[in-house]
């Protein structure tokens, strides 16, 4: 898909009503950027790996992003701030086309999705406590429902849907996964 097909079509379907949900301190808040970036005339959406020293999710895919802090005016300065912090992508490099409702997990954080378009190339410069690396995936993959998979786990008593992407060596779930097949239902709608 290039950046043309996709303002088109990101263009015709509207955000959900809520989107501009007020911050919360009730679960730990959060917002990521699902930063789309054009790479050889396709679209690719920007994801890090953890590092596996960490102690909160180690090793596992997510999107550049973090906790809310208090000079945080809003979901969008978290993610802009969290991008340049972990992958060196700057503010003034994205063009910001909305926020998904909040996503909470069961693990007690509430997610704010911010979409944004990558302007023009940057050198990533990754923070090595946060990012052990940065990789992309076509748009064009996730898009494919048969290349998202979802399954129910119980735990503590509850059951819970997780996502599941695998692109080539990686395993894209939980949080990361369920943004993304939002994300990708929104766009073939």
């Amino acid at each position: 898909m290039t950046l043309d097909e996709f303002k088109h079509r990101f263009a015709l379907q509207p955000l959900p009503e809520e989107i501009k949900q007020p911050m919360t301190r009730s679960l730990r808040q959060a917002a990521v950027l699902l930063a789309l970036i054009e790479q050889q005339q396709e679209l690719h959406l920007i994801l890090t790996r953890r590092p596996t020293h960490l102690r909160a999710h180690p090793g596992q895919i997510s999107f550049p992003g973090g906790k809310v802090e208090e000079q945080d005016v809003d979901f969008t300065a978290t993610a802009l701030r969290e991008a340049f912090e972990e992958i060196a992508l700057p503010k003034h490099n994205v063009d910001i086309l909305g926020q998904y409702p909040i996503f909470n997990t069961f693990t007690g954080f509430a997610i704010a999705p911010v979409i944004g378009i990558v302007k023009q190339e940057f050198t990533p410069i990754l923070d090595p406590g946060e990012v052990e690396e940065l990789f992309t995936v076509p748009l064009s993959f996730l898009l494919k429902p048969q290349n998202r998979i979802t399954r129910y786990y119980s735990r503590r008593g509850s059951k819970h849907l997780v996502h599941f992407i695998p692109y080539k060596h990686y395993m894209i779930w939980g949080a990361t996964a369920a943004i993304i097949d939002h994300f990708c239902r929104q766009l073939a709608d």
